[in-house]
């Protein structure tokens, strides 16, 4: 009884805070000036699992590539390269 009785106290206990990293954009990390509609795979990385675009306080991606995302996702939806909707794309 005693061990389970712990056992549930720990349970009940607050997870622990992880620090957060700062978020950065990955393209200005590496240098990338263009987002390549036709690369499904480098895409699949900013929707969620039902196909829609992550926010950018999620991504950490900056404005300008943002947008940038948005058009290729955009176009290779158009290109049936993504689906537009989805129940489980990951």
């Amino acid at each position: 009884m005693a061990a389970n009785a712990q056992s549930e106290i720990r349970y009940l206990n607050p997870p622990t805070v992880e620090v957060k990293k700062k978020k950065y954009c990955r393209f200005k990390k590496a240098g990338i000036k263009y987002v390549d509609y036709k690369d499904g795979e480098f895409l699949k990385k900013f929707l969620n699992e039902q196909g829609k675009l992550l926010p950018r306080r999620l991504t950490g991606t900056s404005q300008k590539f943002q947008k940038k995302v948005a058009q290729a996702v955009k176009r290779a939806r158009h290109l049936a390269i993504l689906p537009f909707v989805t129940d489980l794309m990951k």
